[in-house]
């Protein structure tokens, strides 16, 4: 079942974003495998981003293996915290 990740960045932006990325997956416009959906964008106070997994496991994958670790190195000019995070089963996906 599709697993769905909301992640805020308070007072997060885009160059910020930009960095993050480039840290954590493998070219500009290459998801992590298993990342079916990604968007992100300003939103108010801070930086958003959401993205579908075609699982939690393999959403659990690239968090404990690449995402978190790569934050507690610290990017260079990425987001200086970790993310307030909602997840949740997906019920229903179009694309």
């Amino acid at each position: 079942m599709a697993y769905g990740i909301v992640h805020y960045f308070p007072g997060g932006n885009q160059a910020q974003y930009e960095a993050s990325i480039a840290a954590v997956h493998p070219g500009r416009d290459i998801p992590p495998k298993g990342q079916i959906f990604h968007a992100a964008g300003q939103s108010e106070g801070g930086w958003t981003i959401m993205v579908v997994h075609d699982s939690k496991e393999s959403w659990e994958k690239f968090r404990d293996e690449i995402l978190m670790p790569r934050m507690r190195q610290g990017i260079v000019g990425g987001f200086p915290t970790p993310p307030e995070e909602k997840t949740f089963e997906v019920h229903h996906l179009l694309h």
